[in-house]
């Protein structure tokens, strides 16, 4: 029993260190709208806000993701060093397990819902869903935020709108750029996708969970949005919008998106029905 306990604990690793690998290749940094990057890896969503006060850096990925990071932000011609403020959109190590290493490079505060917050400061260890498959070097919160909580950094407000359900704190970002002439409302959504491992109709650990995904999915539809970006460059087709932005840089900005930003989340709010329904046995 324990010699097959022990295969299944080696190929979860394994299937762990295959996923990392395949989100987390270097990707060339591009500009998304007005003062918007996105510097992240070839899925891990990391996104760069400038201002003259110095930047705001959403998400760190894993560990290993902050060089890829940090060489993006200078190839756009920043400095890693001016980052003021770092901000979490959900305490999983793609996300957030970089941190830790990222205070270390900038002297930056962070910021992390406080559903979330203990989770980010333990490392990701004890998660409602993943236990401790997927954790990383801890990294201490500056500051927890609960809903409607705003973060300000020169001219640049940013609104954090709790999400809960992929993870408990789960944290949408709202913010506007202008490109253009014109104010472009951007929402970079947390995430929505159920993990293997959760029950949607409940869980020990989490036994609110349908409810929160419910109210989540009602925050969202209602949220003004003209750029949908995500936590996963996948969610938007983050790639694939910034390639066709290279090959037509004077065209439609293709990031501009709020038709697909709803086909994303009632795409998610379908699965999730159909998976409560088969949890209740209806």
């Amino acid at each position: 029993m324990r010699g097959a306990r022990a295969a299944c604990l080696a190929l979860a690793v394994a299937a762990s260190a295959s996923a990392q690998q395949d989100q987390n290749q270097p990707a060339d940094p591009f500009r998304i709208a007005g003062n918007l990057y996105y510097v992240g890896s070839s899925d891990l969503g990391s996104y760069l806000v400038t201002t003259d006060a110095g930047h705001i850096l959403i998400d760190a990925g894993y560990a290993s993701t902050v060089p890829i990071i940090e060489a993006n932000v200078a190839t756009l011609g920043f400095t890693i060093a001016d980052v003021k403020i770092l901000l979490n959109t959900q305490g999983h190590g793609d996300h957030a397990g970089g941190f830790a290493a990222m205070k270390q490079r900038t002297g930056a505060t962070l910021a992390v819902s406080a559903a979330d917050a203990d989770l980010v400061e333990r490392g990701g260890a004890r998660d409602f869903s993943l236990g401790d498959s997927l954790t990383f070097p801890p990294a201490k919160v500056d500051r927890r935020l609960k809903d409607g909580d705003t973060v300000t950094l020169g001219a640049m407000t940013l609104t954090a709108h709790l999400t809960p359900g992929h993870t408990m704190g789960c944290t949408t970002w709202t913010f506007d750029v202008q490109e253009g002439g014109r104010t472009l409302h951007v929402v970079d959504v947390c995430g929505l996708s159920i993990l293997e491992k959760t029950r949607v109709s409940g869980m020990p650990a989490y036994p609110n969970i349908a409810q929160d995904y419910v109210r989540t999915f009602a925050t969202l539809k209602k949220l003004p949005v003209d750029i949908f970006i995500g936590a996963h460059a996948g969610y938007y087709g983050g790639m694939e919008k910034a390639a066709a932005r290279r090959a037509n840089p004077n065209g439609p900005n293709p990031f501009i998106d709020p038709d697909g930003y709803l086909r994303y989340i009632e795409g998610v709010e379908t699965r999730f029905n159909e998976q409560l329904k088969r949890e209740r046995g209806r």
